[in-house]
Protein backbone atom coordinates (compact mmCIF):
# COMPACT_ATOMS: atom_id res chain seq x y z
CA UNK A 1 0.00 0.00 0.00
CA UNK A 2 2.69 2.22 0.92
CA UNK A 3 4.03 1.56 -2.52
CA UNK A 4 1.23 3.01 -4.34
CA UNK A 5 0.96 5.56 -2.27
CA UNK A 6 4.30 7.06 -3.14
CA UNK A 7 3.24 5.84 -7.22
CA UNK A 8 0.58 7.68 -6.79
CA UNK A 9 2.15 10.90 -4.80
CA UNK A 10 5.60 10.71 -7.44
CA UNK A 11 3.07 10.84 -10.88
CA UNK A 12 0.78 13.55 -9.48
CA UNK A 13 3.43 15.54 -8.76
CA UNK A 14 4.93 15.04 -12.87
CA UNK A 15 1.58 15.85 -13.57
CA UNK A 16 1.81 19.16 -11.99
CA UNK A 17 5.65 19.61 -12.96
CA UNK A 18 5.54 18.91 -16.55
CA UNK A 19 7.25 16.11 -18.50
CA UNK A 20 9.41 14.01 -16.82
CA UNK A 21 12.54 15.69 -14.60
CA UNK A 22 16.27 13.97 -13.93
CA UNK A 23 17.85 15.52 -11.57
CA UNK A 24 21.50 15.36 -11.24
CA UNK A 25 22.94 13.56 -8.21
CA UNK A 26 23.87 16.47 -5.43
CA UNK A 27 27.42 17.89 -5.96
CA UNK A 28 27.65 18.11 -9.46
CA UNK A 29 29.05 21.04 -10.95
CA UNK A 30 25.84 23.36 -12.75
CA UNK A 31 26.47 23.05 -16.19
CA UNK A 32 25.84 27.34 -16.22
CA UNK A 33 27.62 28.51 -13.40
CA UNK A 34 30.04 25.62 -11.86
CA UNK A 35 28.28 25.98 -8.22
CA UNK A 36 27.56 22.65 -6.71
CA UNK A 37 23.84 21.01 -6.95
CA UNK A 38 21.55 20.69 -3.98
CA UNK A 39 18.59 19.98 -5.74
CA UNK A 40 16.58 20.86 -8.87
CA UNK A 41 17.45 24.49 -9.36
CA UNK A 42 20.77 26.08 -9.09
CA UNK A 43 21.32 28.25 -6.08
CA UNK A 44 23.78 30.56 -7.15
CA UNK A 45 22.51 31.25 -11.39
CA UNK A 46 18.83 29.41 -10.82
CA UNK A 47 19.03 27.75 -13.75
CA UNK A 48 17.23 24.52 -14.11
CA UNK A 49 19.07 21.37 -13.28
CA UNK A 50 17.39 19.08 -15.52
CA UNK A 51 19.39 16.90 -17.14
CA UNK A 52 16.97 14.81 -19.24
CA UNK A 53 17.59 14.58 -22.80
CA UNK A 54 15.10 17.13 -24.31
CA UNK A 55 12.66 15.41 -26.84
CA UNK A 56 10.18 17.39 -28.96
CA UNK A 57 7.37 16.98 -26.89
CA UNK A 58 9.89 18.74 -23.59
CA UNK A 59 10.54 22.02 -25.46
CA UNK A 60 7.19 22.26 -27.01
CA UNK A 61 6.62 22.15 -22.85
CA UNK A 62 9.10 24.85 -22.19
CA UNK A 63 7.77 27.08 -24.84
CA UNK A 64 4.43 27.15 -23.36
CA UNK A 65 5.33 27.17 -19.93
CA UNK A 66 8.03 30.47 -20.35
CA UNK A 67 5.46 31.71 -22.57
CA UNK A 68 2.60 31.38 -19.70
CA UNK A 69 4.59 30.91 -16.56
CA UNK A 70 2.47 27.64 -15.51
CA UNK A 71 4.56 26.89 -12.52
CA UNK A 72 1.50 28.20 -10.13
CA UNK A 73 1.82 31.42 -10.47
CA UNK A 74 -0.16 32.05 -13.50
CA UNK A 75 -3.53 30.03 -11.24
CA UNK A 76 -2.60 32.71 -8.59
CA UNK A 77 -2.75 35.43 -10.79
CA UNK A 78 -5.95 35.14 -13.18
CA UNK A 79 -8.48 34.98 -10.37
CA UNK A 80 -6.98 37.87 -9.23
CA UNK A 81 -7.05 40.06 -12.06
CA UNK A 82 -10.56 39.22 -12.60
CA UNK A 83 -11.94 39.14 -8.83
CA UNK A 84 -9.48 41.49 -7.24
CA UNK A 85 -7.85 43.80 -9.21
CA UNK A 86 -7.00 45.91 -6.52
CA UNK A 87 -4.79 43.63 -4.10
CA UNK A 88 -2.96 42.64 -7.48
CA UNK A 89 -1.88 45.84 -8.37
CA UNK A 90 -1.30 46.72 -4.96
CA UNK A 91 1.24 43.53 -5.02
CA UNK A 92 2.90 44.72 -7.93
CA UNK A 93 3.54 48.14 -6.60
CA UNK A 94 4.82 47.37 -3.38
CA UNK A 95 7.36 44.85 -4.95
CA UNK A 96 5.48 41.87 -3.97
CA UNK A 97 5.89 39.77 -7.68
CA UNK A 98 7.54 36.58 -6.86
CA UNK A 99 4.07 35.37 -6.54
CA UNK A 100 2.65 36.63 -9.37
CA UNK A 101 3.49 36.46 -13.30
CA UNK A 102 5.42 39.60 -13.87
CA UNK A 103 2.97 42.28 -14.82
CA UNK A 104 4.97 43.19 -17.70
CA UNK A 105 4.82 39.29 -19.08
CA UNK A 106 0.88 39.45 -17.98
CA UNK A 107 0.15 42.59 -20.01
CA UNK A 108 2.38 41.43 -23.33
CA UNK A 109 0.58 37.86 -22.67
CA UNK A 110 -2.69 39.33 -22.53
CA UNK A 111 -2.18 41.28 -25.96
CA UNK A 112 -0.46 38.30 -27.54
CA UNK A 113 -4.12 36.52 -26.95
CA UNK A 114 -6.18 39.42 -27.64
CA UNK A 115 -4.39 40.02 -31.16
CA UNK A 116 -4.26 36.15 -32.09
CA UNK A 117 -8.29 36.08 -31.09
CA UNK A 118 -9.18 39.06 -33.19
CA UNK A 119 -7.11 37.74 -36.32
CA UNK A 120 -9.19 35.18 -35.53
CA UNK A 121 -12.54 36.57 -35.49
CA UNK A 122 -11.75 38.85 -38.76
CA UNK A 123 -10.71 35.65 -40.47
CA UNK A 124 -14.01 34.57 -39.96
CA UNK A 125 -15.55 37.30 -40.88
CA UNK A 126 -13.67 37.44 -44.51
CA UNK A 127 -14.62 33.96 -44.51
CA UNK A 128 -18.84 34.23 -43.70
CA UNK A 129 -18.67 37.01 -46.17
CA UNK A 130 -16.89 35.22 -48.73
CA UNK A 131 -19.75 32.43 -48.32
CA UNK A 132 -22.14 34.93 -48.51
CA UNK A 133 -20.34 36.41 -51.84
CA UNK A 134 -20.58 32.99 -53.59
CA UNK A 135 -24.01 32.46 -52.28
CA UNK A 136 -25.25 35.86 -53.77
CA UNK A 137 -23.67 35.20 -56.87
CA UNK A 138 -25.06 31.65 -57.20
CA UNK A 139 -28.13 32.95 -56.75
CA UNK A 140 -27.79 35.45 -59.32
CA UNK A 141 -27.26 32.51 -61.88
CA UNK A 142 -31.20 31.48 -61.47
CA UNK A 143 -34.28 33.83 -62.52
CA UNK A 144 -35.80 33.61 -59.20
CA UNK A 145 -32.93 34.63 -57.60
CA UNK A 146 -32.00 37.68 -60.08
CA UNK A 147 -35.96 38.74 -59.33
CA UNK A 148 -35.11 38.46 -55.30
CA UNK A 149 -32.27 40.45 -55.47
CA UNK A 150 -33.70 42.71 -57.33
CA UNK A 151 -36.74 43.04 -55.27
CA UNK A 152 -34.02 43.40 -52.43
CA UNK A 153 -32.57 46.69 -54.04
CA UNK A 154 -35.66 48.12 -55.00
CA UNK A 155 -36.90 48.24 -51.23
CA UNK A 156 -33.53 49.44 -50.18
CA UNK A 157 -33.57 52.28 -52.89
CA UNK A 158 -37.41 53.37 -51.67
CA UNK A 159 -36.58 53.55 -48.02
CA UNK A 160 -33.03 55.67 -49.02
CA UNK A 161 -35.91 58.06 -50.62
CA UNK A 162 -37.73 58.03 -48.36
CA UNK A 163 -35.38 58.67 -45.64
CA UNK A 164 -34.05 61.47 -47.72
CA UNK A 165 -37.36 62.91 -48.30
CA UNK A 166 -38.40 63.17 -44.91
CA UNK A 167 -34.99 65.15 -43.79
CA UNK A 168 -35.63 67.64 -46.44
CA UNK A 169 -38.91 68.03 -45.70
CA UNK A 170 -37.99 68.66 -41.98
CA UNK A 171 -34.91 71.13 -42.98
CA UNK A 172 -37.72 72.97 -44.90
CA UNK A 173 -39.92 73.39 -42.04
CA UNK A 174 -37.25 74.06 -39.69
CA UNK A 175 -36.05 76.92 -42.50
CA UNK A 176 -39.82 78.30 -42.59
CA UNK A 177 -39.52 79.15 -39.10
CA UNK A 178 -37.05 81.62 -39.33
CA UNK A 179 -38.90 84.73 -40.95
CA UNK A 180 -35.37 86.50 -42.38
CA UNK A 181 -34.75 83.52 -44.70
CA UNK A 182 -35.73 84.16 -48.07
CA UNK A 183 -38.99 81.61 -49.02
CA UNK A 184 -37.72 81.49 -52.70
CA UNK A 185 -34.53 80.19 -51.69
CA UNK A 186 -35.65 78.30 -49.52
CA UNK A 187 -37.99 76.69 -52.20
CA UNK A 188 -35.01 76.46 -54.51
CA UNK A 189 -32.81 74.71 -52.21
CA UNK A 190 -35.73 71.60 -51.52
CA UNK A 191 -36.61 71.75 -55.02
CA UNK A 192 -32.62 70.60 -55.44
CA UNK A 193 -32.66 68.29 -52.85
CA UNK A 194 -35.64 66.63 -53.67
CA UNK A 195 -34.47 66.42 -57.50
CA UNK A 196 -31.16 64.68 -56.56
CA UNK A 197 -33.05 62.21 -54.22
CA UNK A 198 -35.61 61.43 -57.21
CA UNK A 199 -32.11 61.01 -59.46
CA UNK A 200 -30.84 58.57 -57.22
CA UNK A 201 -33.55 56.48 -56.49
CA UNK A 202 -34.27 56.44 -60.56
CA UNK A 203 -30.75 55.02 -60.83
CA UNK A 204 -31.05 52.45 -58.08
CA UNK A 205 -34.48 51.63 -60.17
CA UNK A 206 -32.58 51.35 -62.82
CA UNK A 207 -29.56 49.33 -61.70
CA UNK A 208 -32.01 46.47 -59.99
CA UNK A 209 -33.74 45.84 -63.05
CA UNK A 210 -30.50 45.42 -64.93
CA UNK A 211 -29.78 42.87 -62.25
CA UNK A 212 -33.21 41.46 -62.71
CA UNK A 213 -32.61 41.12 -66.59
CA UNK A 214 -29.08 39.39 -65.70
CA UNK A 215 -26.78 42.27 -66.40
CA UNK A 216 -24.22 43.89 -64.30
CA UNK A 217 -25.77 46.67 -61.74
CA UNK A 218 -23.71 49.50 -63.08
CA UNK A 219 -23.03 49.59 -66.66
CA UNK A 220 -19.36 50.10 -68.13
CA UNK A 221 -19.13 54.14 -68.75
CA UNK A 222 -21.21 54.64 -65.10
CA UNK A 223 -18.30 52.73 -63.39
CA UNK A 224 -15.64 55.12 -65.68
CA UNK A 225 -17.94 58.03 -64.80
CA UNK A 226 -17.88 57.55 -60.97
CA UNK A 227 -14.17 56.83 -61.07
CA UNK A 228 -13.62 60.30 -63.19
CA UNK A 229 -15.87 62.36 -60.20
CA UNK A 230 -13.28 60.44 -57.69
CA UNK A 231 -10.36 62.13 -59.04
CA UNK A 232 -12.14 65.40 -60.37
CA UNK A 233 -10.42 67.23 -57.46
CA UNK A 234 -6.94 66.75 -55.90
CA UNK A 235 -8.18 67.38 -52.04
CA UNK A 236 -10.74 64.95 -52.21
CA UNK A 237 -8.24 61.80 -51.82
CA UNK A 238 -10.32 59.78 -49.86
CA UNK A 239 -13.05 59.92 -52.27
CA UNK A 240 -11.60 56.56 -53.98
CA UNK A 241 -11.11 54.77 -51.15
CA UNK A 242 -14.93 55.66 -49.45
CA UNK A 243 -16.48 54.52 -52.72
CA UNK A 244 -14.39 51.24 -52.41
CA UNK A 245 -15.48 50.93 -48.67
CA UNK A 246 -18.90 51.54 -49.70
CA UNK A 247 -18.64 48.79 -52.07
CA UNK A 248 -17.05 46.06 -50.25
CA UNK A 249 -18.50 47.28 -46.32
CA UNK A 250 -17.23 44.14 -45.08
CA UNK A 251 -13.77 44.48 -46.10
CA UNK A 252 -13.27 47.76 -45.43
CA UNK A 253 -13.95 46.77 -41.92
CA UNK A 254 -11.96 43.87 -41.63
CA UNK A 255 -9.19 46.19 -43.09
CA UNK A 256 -10.17 48.55 -39.67
CA UNK A 257 -10.38 45.85 -37.19
CA UNK A 258 -7.00 44.47 -38.65
CA UNK A 259 -5.19 47.75 -37.35
CA UNK A 260 -7.39 48.67 -34.49
CA UNK A 261 -6.22 45.89 -32.34
CA UNK A 262 -2.32 46.59 -33.22
CA UNK A 263 -2.97 49.84 -31.90
CA UNK A 264 -4.24 49.04 -28.78
CA UNK A 265 -0.88 49.00 -27.26
CA UNK A 266 -0.73 52.63 -27.36
CA UNK A 267 -3.87 52.70 -24.70
CA UNK A 268 -0.75 51.61 -22.02
CA UNK A 269 1.01 55.10 -22.07
CA UNK A 270 -2.42 56.62 -22.23
CA UNK A 271 -3.86 55.10 -19.35
CA UNK A 272 -0.49 55.17 -16.98
CA UNK A 273 0.01 58.91 -17.58
CA UNK A 274 -4.13 59.87 -17.13
CA UNK A 275 -3.40 58.38 -13.88
CA UNK A 276 -0.86 60.03 -12.75
CA UNK A 277 -2.23 62.91 -13.66
CA UNK A 278 -5.35 62.29 -11.23
CA UNK A 279 -2.98 60.97 -8.92
CA UNK A 280 -0.51 63.56 -8.95
CA UNK A 281 -0.94 64.85 -5.52
CA UNK A 282 0.14 61.02 -4.42
CA UNK A 283 4.36 61.58 -4.58
CA UNK A 284 5.19 58.66 -3.19
CA UNK A 285 3.86 56.92 -6.27
CA UNK A 286 5.76 57.49 -9.41
CA UNK A 287 5.47 56.90 -13.60
CA UNK A 288 6.68 53.19 -12.94
CA UNK A 289 3.43 52.86 -10.31
CA UNK A 290 1.15 54.18 -12.41
CA UNK A 291 2.41 52.50 -15.39
CA UNK A 292 2.07 48.64 -13.51
CA UNK A 293 -1.40 50.01 -12.14
CA UNK A 294 -2.38 50.60 -16.46
CA UNK A 295 -0.97 47.11 -17.25
CA UNK A 296 -2.64 45.26 -14.42
CA UNK A 297 -6.11 47.27 -15.77
CA UNK A 298 -5.37 46.60 -19.60
CA UNK A 299 -4.14 42.62 -19.02
CA UNK A 300 -8.34 42.73 -17.56
CA UNK A 301 -9.67 44.31 -21.14
CA UNK A 302 -7.36 42.78 -23.12
CA UNK A 303 -8.36 39.10 -21.84
CA UNK A 304 -11.75 39.78 -21.70
CA UNK A 305 -12.03 40.61 -25.12
CA UNK A 306 -10.08 37.92 -26.03
CA UNK A 307 -12.63 35.96 -25.18
CA UNK A 308 -15.40 37.45 -26.70
CA UNK A 309 -13.66 37.15 -30.08
CA UNK A 310 -13.28 33.72 -30.25
CA UNK A 311 -16.73 33.03 -28.94
CA UNK A 312 -19.55 32.17 -31.61
CA UNK A 313 -21.89 35.24 -32.71
CA UNK A 314 -25.18 34.87 -30.51
CA UNK A 315 -22.23 34.27 -27.48
CA UNK A 316 -19.61 37.30 -28.83
CA UNK A 317 -22.36 40.32 -28.18
CA UNK A 318 -23.71 38.57 -25.39
CA UNK A 319 -20.44 38.46 -23.76
CA UNK A 320 -18.71 41.32 -24.96
CA UNK A 321 -22.10 43.55 -23.72
CA UNK A 322 -20.93 42.18 -20.63
CA UNK A 323 -17.48 43.04 -20.12
CA UNK A 324 -18.36 46.78 -21.35
CA UNK A 325 -19.92 46.77 -18.20
CA UNK A 326 -17.43 44.76 -16.16
CA UNK A 327 -14.67 46.86 -17.36
CA UNK A 328 -15.47 50.03 -15.38
CA UNK A 329 -16.15 48.14 -12.26
CA UNK A 330 -12.45 46.47 -12.42
CA UNK A 331 -10.99 49.67 -12.86
CA UNK A 332 -13.03 51.21 -9.77
CA UNK A 333 -11.71 48.25 -8.09
CA UNK A 334 -8.53 48.27 -9.52
CA UNK A 335 -7.83 52.29 -8.11
CA UNK A 336 -9.12 51.25 -5.02
CA UNK A 337 -7.28 48.62 -4.20
CA UNK A 338 -3.96 49.90 -5.64
CA UNK A 339 -3.91 53.35 -4.56
CA UNK A 340 -6.07 53.04 -1.44
CA UNK A 341 -8.78 55.11 -2.67
CA UNK A 342 -12.19 56.19 -0.82
CA UNK A 343 -14.94 55.09 -2.53
CA UNK A 344 -15.81 58.54 -3.47
CA UNK A 345 -12.68 59.27 -4.69
CA UNK A 346 -12.07 55.77 -6.50
CA UNK A 347 -15.18 56.68 -8.54
CA UNK A 348 -14.07 60.10 -9.04
CA UNK A 349 -11.22 58.83 -10.40
CA UNK A 350 -12.19 56.14 -11.97
CA UNK A 351 -14.73 57.68 -14.43
CA UNK A 352 -11.87 60.79 -15.44
CA UNK A 353 -9.28 57.76 -16.11
CA UNK A 354 -12.56 55.88 -18.50
CA UNK A 355 -13.82 59.11 -19.77
CA UNK A 356 -9.88 59.67 -21.32
CA UNK A 357 -9.85 55.94 -22.53
CA UNK A 358 -12.87 56.14 -24.25
CA UNK A 359 -12.04 59.34 -25.59
CA UNK A 360 -8.52 58.64 -26.90
CA UNK A 361 -9.86 55.10 -28.44
CA UNK A 362 -12.58 57.29 -30.31
CA UNK A 363 -9.92 59.13 -31.46
CA UNK A 364 -7.63 56.73 -32.67
CA UNK A 365 -10.43 54.85 -34.18
CA UNK A 366 -11.24 57.89 -35.98
CA UNK A 367 -7.60 58.01 -37.43
CA UNK A 368 -7.91 54.51 -38.26
CA UNK A 369 -11.25 55.47 -40.21
CA UNK A 370 -9.44 57.48 -42.47
CA UNK A 371 -6.57 55.16 -42.57
CA UNK A 372 -7.93 52.71 -43.43
CA UNK A 373 -9.66 54.33 -47.00
CA UNK A 374 -5.90 54.92 -47.86
CA UNK A 375 -5.48 50.80 -47.47
CA UNK A 376 -8.41 50.30 -49.59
Amino acid sequence: MKELEAAAAESAARLAGGPNRAAPSPGTACANCGAPLHGPWCHACGQDSDAHKRSVGRLIWEAVEGLFDLDGRLLRTLPDLFLRPGRLARDYMEGRIVRHVPPFRTFLVALLLFIFAAEHAAHENAEDNARQAVARAEALTTPRGRAAEAARMRAEAAADRASDLREAISDRADELKDPDENRGKIAARYARVTGKTEARYAADVAKADRVARGLPAETADEAAAALARGRSKSGDWWKPGLRKATANPDYYWSVLFTWAHRAAILLLPIVGLTLALVYRNRRRYFIHDHMLVAMNFLSFVFLTNAVGLVLPSPLMAWWLGLAALWTPINLFQTLRGAYGSGVLGAVLKSLVVWITAVFAFSVLLMGLLVFSLEQL
